[in-house]
Parts: C-alpha cells; structure tokens; sequence
C-alpha cells in the first residue's frame, strides 16, 4: 500500500518529464544551428504512425526526426560522403539509436543516396532560413 502512495506521488513528476522530453530546445540567438554524426532512416513499418509531433509519418515527405530542435526546423543535410543535399523539416523525436543524430524519412534518405544496404551515413546538419 505505501508503494502505491509513493507511485501516485511520482505521476505528476514522471508526466511533466515527458512533456519536457518533446518540446525541443530553442535555437540559438544567432539562428544557427550545426551538428555533425550519423544519420539513418525510418523502417516503412512506421508509415502512418503519429510522430512526436502530432503528425502522421509519411515515407514520401521530406521530414526528420532530431531530439531537441523544434518541430517545423527546416535542416540543410549533407551527406558527408557524396556531397548530396536535402532541405527536411523536423516533426519528430529521436533518433532511437543513441550514436546518431537524425533519422530521416525514407523519401530523404533516397535522395541522400542512403540506401537499405548501407542504411546510416555521416552528415551534416545546418538550420536554414
């Protein structure tokens, strides 16, 4: 009985963490944003699954999921090892995998030229205007 009461007391803690955990940090005051790490791409298994945002993954967006920018951040990503470029908005959290930076949705990926085969790539990200 007194672990319930503990538990009870812990809900409105463990509640406000989530919240928290979504919301994203700001961008800095100079609007810019640059991050360097690995990338990967959403498994087709999540399409239409609702994203931290509140929207539904589409594989045919350009979109991103990152752990603390804002959603709706429009990124530059540039795969380190072909030069291609991809503008994406971000409307999730994540990635899941604690070594990387970003997961993309797939349309993304292709044009990154991430491929299943390969599925990660080293990247760079930059807020954009």
């Amino acid at each position: 009985m007194k672990y319930a009461f503990l538990f009870c007391l812990m809900i409105p803690f463990m509640l406000s963490a989530q919240k928290i955990k979504h919301e994203g940090k700001p961008l800095p005051k100079s609007g810019t944003f640059k991050q360097e790490g690995k990338a990967s791409f959403y498994s087709n298994k999540l399409k239409n699954n609702k994203t931290a945002s509140g929207e539904m993954y589409d594989p045919k967006l350009l979109t991103a999921a990152h752990r603390t920018l804002p959603f709706q951040t429009m990124l530059k990503v540039t795969n380190k090892q072909n030069g291609k470029i991809v503008i994406v908005r971000v409307n999730d959290r994540g990635p899941g995998v604690k070594a990387h930076i970003l997961d993309l949705s797939k349309a993304a990926a292709l044009q990154l030229g991430i491929t299943k085969a390969v599925g990660i790539a080293d990247v760079l990200i930059e807020t954009t205007k």
